[in-house]
C-alpha cells in the first residue's frame, strides 16, 4: 500500500485509473470502516482510503483535538485489506491557504436534525468531501448508512454539481449487541458500554409502532425522548422522517406508506452517538 500526503502526487498515481473506489475516513478505524473497503472493492479497482480529520466540521465546542488518532494502527488495517493507496494529507497538504470557497447545502435538508445541534457541520463535510473527490477523482465513493442524513447530502452534492462519481451506500456494520460501530464508542465508560444498545433497542421500539399503524408522530417520538431519559441518556432528537428528502411524513404519507426512517442523536455521559434505522 502506497501512503501519499501531496494531491500532486496522488494524482501522478492514481492518472489512468478509470474505476478507483474511494472511502474517505477520518482514521481511528475500525470493522465498520473495513466493511466499506470491502464494499468498496466489488464496485471498483483499485481501492483507495483517505485518513484527514477534517478541522471544518468540527464546532467550537467539540472535540477535534480530542479525536483518536491511531495512524499506525489504521495503515496495519487497511494493508490487510489489500487498499491501493492511503491518501493521508496533512492540514497544509489539503488546505495550503484558508478554504474561503465552502459548499452550502440546502437548509431544509442541511440545517435539520444533525445541521440543528451541530451548525455548519455539513457545510464543512460537504466542503472537505468535494475537495476529497476533485484529488482522487473516484468512479464510485462508499459511505455508510450510520451517517444517514450526511449520505443524503453527499448524494445529492454529486447529483446537482454533476460530479462523474457514483455514491454507494453501505448497511452500518453493528456489534453483537446491536450498538453501531463508531470511532466515538471508544469514549465510553465500560457502564455506558453496556447502556449504549439501548439507543438502537428504542429506534427498534418506535419502527414497531409504526409498523403497527400508529400515526401519532410526535407522541412516539416524545415517548422515545422520555425512554432514553429514563435511562439516563440526554436526546438531542428522535425523529421519523421520510427517506427521500428526512421531511417529517405527511398523514397522506402516512396512509400511503412513504419510506420511512427514525433518527436520533443522544448523548450518554460525555458521548454523543447517532443511529438510525428504515422503517
Amino acid at each position: 500500500m502506497k501512503i501519499i500526503s501531496s494531491i500532486e502526487e496522488l494524482r501522478d498515481q492514481l492518472r489512468g485509473q478509470l474505476r478507483t473506489a474511494f472511502v474517505p475516513t477520518m482514521g481511528n478505524l475500525h470493522e465498520g470502516h473495513l466493511s466499506l473497503m470491502r464494499l468498496a472493492r466489488r464496485h471498483g479497482d483499485p481501492v483507495v482510503a483517505s485518513i484527514f480529520v477534517n478541522r471544518l466540521q468540527f464546532g467550537p465546542n467539540e472535540d477535534f483535538e480530542k479525536y483518536p488518532r491511531t495512524f499506525q494502527a489504521d495503515v496495519e488495517k487497511l494493508e490487510k485489506e489489500g487498499v491501493y493507496v492511503l491518501f493521508a494529507p496533512t492540514e497544509k497538504d489539503l488546505y495550503p491557504e484558508p478554504q474561503e470557497y465552502r459548499v452550502q447545502p440546502p437548509n431544509d435538508l442541511g440545517d435539520i436534525l444533525e445541521g440543528e445541534f451541530r451548525p455548519g457541520f455539513f457545510n464543512g463535510v460537504s466542503t472537505v468531501v468535494l475537495k476529497l473527490f476533485s484529488c482522487v477523482q473516484p468512479k464510485v465513493a462508499v459511505f455508510g448508512k450510520k451517517d444517514y442524513q450526511q449520505l443524503m447530502i453527499i448524494r445529492n452534492m454529486a447529483k446537482q454539481f454533476a460530479l462523474p462519481t457514483e455514491i454507494i451506500a453501505a448497511e452500518t456494520f453493528r456489534a453483537d449487541d446491536g450498538l453501531a460501530l463508531s470511532s466515538r464508542n471508544g469514549y465510553l465508560s465500560s457502564t455506558e458500554r453496556a447502556e449504549a444498545p439501548s439507543l438502537y433497542q428504542v429506534l427498534n421500539q418506535v419502527a414497531d409502532q409504526v409498523r403497527s399503524g400508529r400515526t401519532d408522530i410526535s407522541e412516539i417520538e416524545n415517548q422515545a425522548m422520555q425512554s432514553l431519559s429514563k435511562r439516563q441518556w440526554q436526546a438531542d432528537y428522535v425523529a421519523v422522517r421520510k427517506r427521500v428528502d428526512l421531511q417529517a411524513p405527511s398523514e397522506e404519507d402516512l396512509a400511503n406508506k412513504e419510506a420511512l426512517v427514525v433518527l436520533s442523536a443522544a448523548k450518554l455521559g460525555n458521548t454523543r452517538l447517532i443511529d438510525n434505522l428504515e422503517i
